[in-house]
This record gives C-alpha cells, structure tokens and sequence, in this order.
C-alpha cells in the first residue's frame, strides 16, 4: 500500500476491457511514477491475489459480460478500504450517483483529460493517506487479542499470563500483519507481498512454515475456531476481534 507521505509510488490496478484505452491509462499512470496492474476481468483482478495491496482500483462501468456496478458492489462489501475510481462511457448521471452510493470514490465520464485523470487519482490518494495518518495517530502502538499483546513498538509479543514470548523478524512481520487485517481472508501472495516485498517468488512456502509456527505458539482458538484459520485454495483468516491500544 502506498504509504502516508508518498502518493506517486502508489500501485494503481486497472480493470478495462478496451485494450487502446488501458494502454493509454497504464502509459500515463507509468509516467508520472505509479506502479500499475491491468486486468481485462473482474474474475482476472481477483485470481492474481492483489486486491489487499492495491492503492486505488480505477474501474470501467461497461466491461462485457460484467456489470461494473455490481463489481463495485462486491468489492466494496469484501474490501471496504479499497478506493475505487470509475471510469465510464455512460452519461446518464443515475449510473454516477448510483456508483457513488455504492461506495467509488470518484467517478470520470468517458472521454477524459489525462489531467483530470490525474488530479482526480491524486486527489483520493491524498484523502487515503490523510486517513492512514488519522488511524496511525490514534491507534496507538499495540495490538490486544484474547489476552495476547502485540507490541509493535518493543516488536514483543506478551501471552495472557504476562510473559514474553519468543519470535523471530519474519514471525512477528507475519503475525503483525495478520492482526491489523483481522477477520479477514488474506491471500498468501499478500501476506508475501507485505512481509517480505515484491521480489519474493509467489511459490515461496515460508509463509506456510510462518504459519504453523506461530499456532504452534499462539494455540487456543476463539469458540472452537483455530486464531489464525485456513481457507482452502484462498489464504488465512486471523479469527479473533483485535483492539488497537
């Protein structure tokens, strides 16, 4: 994700069935520094797993077979914080409105200025990382859990009885970012991608070694559900409520 204080190096996904005007988008957003991911689906965006990693998603209303207010529905439902830009041919203003109350953020008629473009990407990814500082301003430094604290700070993990326990770098990036993404499927090229950058091979299985370490230390389960939970062919669930602190 793009962080607080650097807006360019964001990375921009772009789901657009018109390959002239993807190149177009993904030449110019390239330019002006973003990383970008293009996709000619929705079914395409959701299988490569980068859905959790992506700064905003700029998303074409008139895909064929797909209903882009339906896209944007689900996407909202399943991964709230995402900003979603729209960009579509359609003039009527009810699509406007109607993709608006379903939780985009912006929404740019087809054709449109390279520059508003621009400004208006810019403009939610400015909004996004003033909300980035607002929660890192207020949540605090540690992470509470059925007793357990995480201490980002002193990079510790504290067990309901009070006592320290041990955790190696990659276990603690591991579980760090499991519970600041709490009940919620997370992908194993996400996990990947957050704990150990861009350049590790997606086939990589230390996460799943990760994984069965920290059980192992963790243990317990919350109502008969295992902490972290395996979702077959999708990722890994971090089961229990978190509380910032």
């Amino acid at each position: 994700m793009v962080s607080p204080d650097n807006v360019e190096r964001a990375t921009v996904a772009i789901l657009e069935d018109d390959p002239e005007i993807r190149e177009l988008v993904t030449m110019l957003l390239e330019r002006e520094g973003y990383e970008v991911l293009v996709f000619e689906t929705s079914k395409e965006l959701a299988a490569k797993g980068v859905l959790e990693r992506i700064d905003c998603l700029i998303l074409d209303l008139m895909l064929p077979g797909e209903d882009g207010l339906t896209i944007c529905r689900s996407l909202r439902g399943d991964y709230p914080g995402l900003p979603i830009l729209i960009v579509t041919a359609k003039s009527d203003p009810v699509d406007r409105i109607v993709g608006l109350e379903l939780g985009a953020d912006d929404y740019l008629a087809k054709p449109f200025n390279s520059r508003e473009l621009l400004a208006r990407l810019r403009s939610i990814l400015r909004r996004t990382r003033e909300l980035t500082r607002d929660r890192l301003g207020e949540v605090g430094t540690g992470l509470a859990f059925e007793g357990w604290l995480l201490r980002v700070d002193a990079h510790e993990l504290i067990d309901p009885e009070g006592h320290a326990v041990a955790l190696t770098t990659g276990e603690f990036d591991l579980l760090h970012v499991l519970a600041s993404h709490p009940q919620r499927v997370l992908s194993r090229e996400f996990l990947i991608d957050a704990t150990r950058g861009h350049g590790a091979t997606p086939l990589d299985r230390v996460i799943d070694v990760q994984i069965g370490r920290l059980r192992r230390k963790l243990g317990g389960a919350v109502q008969g559900t295992p902490l972290i939970r395996t979702v077959r062919g999708d990722g890994y669930v971090f089961s229990p409520r978190v509380k910032p602190c």
